[in-house]
């Protein structure tokens, strides 16, 4: 069975840190806390490991996974170019629960999947996963479940899906929200000449801060139906 490390307890964290960076290093699997639910993580730069972490799960390339960064340093590398509304969304909702969508870069070797070009990306607020991730780079990750089962929050709930799929296991303890993070399409802010914002999947940040921030450019909501 693979490790499963107690972060809270110093001794643990230190060989758990010092395992998953080898484990990524040699392209496997780790999973590791943040700050919405338990992610499970390959290095974004490894074609092998990513197709790991989609066989891991049981799902297919049309389903490429989000990649972590430690901040916006990292998001500007990863991206065609991070327009003025993207920069007031990392200001306001970063570290946190929003994945952004954009250009990737198109100088950039790697294979997530079917991107069509793009790719989405998110520094979480989880001390160990940014130590992580100041370590390893940029991070392929994707909730730590299998496809079509309930994201886990805790590592114990990770481990009993993923199994030795997965090379070490890092505990901290119960995820802080247990909602997976809210996903916007930024895509237009960079190739349209009429942008707008649109929300690929609600979750931990809602549309009203969405809309605090970004104004008439986050797409209005759909009209309710009359009952």
């Amino acid at each position: 069975m693979s490790p499963l490390y107690d972060c809270g307890d110093e001794a643990q964290l230190l060989a758990g840190m010092r395992h998953a960076r080898q484990a990524i290093a040699r392209g496997e699997l780790v999973v590791l806390p943040t700050d919405t639910v338990y992610g499970v993580a390959a290095d974004a730069f490894s074609p092998a490991a990513v197709q790991r972490l989609l066989d891991a799960k049981g799902r297919g390339r049309q389903s490429p996974p989000p990649v972590l960064v430690p901040g916006l340093a990292t998001l500007e590398a990863l991206v065609e170019s991070v327009p003025q509304p993207v920069r007031d969304l990392v200001d306001a909702c970063w570290p946190g629960g929003l994945t952004i969508v954009l250009p990737a870069q198109p100088s950039l070797v790697w294979d997530l999947g079917e991107t069509r070009g793009t790719v989405a990306v998110r520094m979480p607020a989880n001390r160990l996963a940014l130590e992580l991730l100041e370590e390893t780079g940029p991070l392929a990750a994707s909730s730590a479940n299998l496809t079509g089962r309930p994201a886990a929050v805790t590592a114990d709930d990770a481990q009993a899906m993923l199994g030795d799929r997965v090379a070490a296991y890092l505990d901290g303890g119960p995820s802080e929200t247990g909602v997976a993070s809210t996903i916007v399409d930024a895509t237009s802010l960079v190739t349209e000449d009429e942008p707008l914002v649109r929300v690929l999947r609600a979750g931990a940040v809602s549309n009203d801060r969405l809309r605090d921030v970004l104004g008439d450019l986050l797409e209005p909501d759909p009209p309710e139906l009359d009952a």
